[in-house]
């Protein structure tokens, strides 16, 4: 079965601690919220310490138009894309050597947090020496759950193209999207939650020529599964306006979690003819603490299996599609036994769930079954 054989990232160059994006808000809101020092104590209670963006706190204080802003999305993505890819095509502790760009058969671009046309890969293919017969296939508008999206249909492809290498490229800018008079509740959840991220994955297909250390266990993916749940477009999203997109994001996510996620998992796991028991690496996307708990409510799982999860929430805050990347790149760091289980798990817009079913060290499913 195709594999994940390797992960980039690369990270925006300015740090914002929570306590200075606690202050800011404060700074911005403080007329406009008669309830604001409760409000401040999410930036306390949400488990993250920093995040990463590609401007400076300063930058926040100040209006910026939707052109503006979009500027400024194409040509951070540009960079930083550029860099993440290197670092996948390079990684030494994942490659037994540095993949070529000629090597890609096919570029999945994942994003939701800017607009581009021609689109970003198709840029950084102007930039890099890809094959100028390279496919490219850019995927918009599937935020958090764009990453599992990503990866899903690289599995895909492999399955449909052996030889093939695949790389899923994710950009997400998010705080180009903050909206300074935006008085909703969502748009304060979300000054406290999102960062920008920016991940590559390097996926393979049974019959290419291998890239991956020898010796090292790495993870196959053995199915996948996209659920979407009816009637519910106002959970997760966008709502574009004149100054640019205005997020959307209902306090009823972790309930949805809790209630709509572990019988859609259930399915999946029953499907391959397996049980959650069998789960010893889960790979989620950490939409937030309380979307972490409910996870592990709701799926009935240890805490253990959440540490990478809280650890990327902590570090980096949500990067909407890049995050979930983050999350695997970790787990494969620490080496995971060959046979381990794993789960990849991403909600985002729709409202819809992206799930993987993992396993490190193993190509056939039929493996798994016996």
């Amino acid at each position: 079965m195709p594999k994940i054989v390797s992960i980039g990232t690369e990270q925006p160059p300015h740090i914002i601690t929570q306590s200075e994006a606690a202050q800011l808000s404060k700074e911005l809101f403080f007329h406009r919220f008669k309830d604001i020092e409760r409000l401040l104590k999410i930036f306390d209670n949400g488990q993250i310490e920093k995040r990463y963006f590609v401007n400076s706190i300063d930058w926040f204080r100040q209006e910026h138009s939707f052109s503006e802003k979009n500027q400024q999305y194409v040509q951070w993505a540009i960079k930083l894309g550029k860099e993440a890819i290197n670092n996948c095509l390079t990684n030494k502790s994942m490659l037994q050597q540095r993949v070529d760009y000629e090597e890609i058969e096919a570029i999945i671009f994942i994003s939701t947090t800017g607009i581009a046309t021609p689109s970003i890969e198709a840029r950084i293919m102007n930039e890099l020496p890809f094959s100028p017969h390279t496919k490219r296939i850019p995927i918009w508008g599937l935020g958090c759950a764009g990453g599992g999206a990503g990866l899903a249909r690289a599995f895909e492809y492999c399955i449909a193209f052996p030889k093939a290498k695949v790389l899923v490229l994710s950009i997400e800018l998010c705080s180009l999207s903050f909206q300074k008079e935006d008085l909703s509740k969502s748009n304060f959840i979300g000054t406290s939650l999102f960062g920008d991220g920016v991940a590559c994955a390097l996926v393979e297909g049974d019959e290419a020529s291998p890239s991956a250390k020898a010796g090292k266990a790495y993870p196959a993916i053995l199915d996948t599964m996209t659920t979407l749940l009816p009637k519910s477009l106002d959970v997760m999203g966008w709502d574009v306006g004149d100054d640019g997109l205005y997020v959307v994001f209902s306090k009823d996510i972790p309930t949805l979690v809790e209630s709509w996620l572990k019988p859609t998992v259930l399915e999946f796991m029953q499907r391959n003819q397996m049980a959650l028991t069998r789960i010893k690496q889960f790979v989620a996307h950490p939409g937030g603490k309380k979307v972490i708990d409910a996870y592990e409510k709701a799926l009935g799982i240890n805490q253990e299996l959440t540490v990478n999860a809280r650890e990327v929430l902590k570090n980096f805050g949500n990067m909407s599609s890049a995050t979930i990347f983050y999350v695997l790149r970790a787990c494969m760091e620490q080496n995971p036994a060959s046979g381990d289980i794993g789960l990849a798990c991403a909600l985002g817009p729709g409202f819809s769930s992206e799930l993987l079913l993992l396993q490190w060290g193993v190509n056939e499913q039929e493996d798994v079954k016996k």
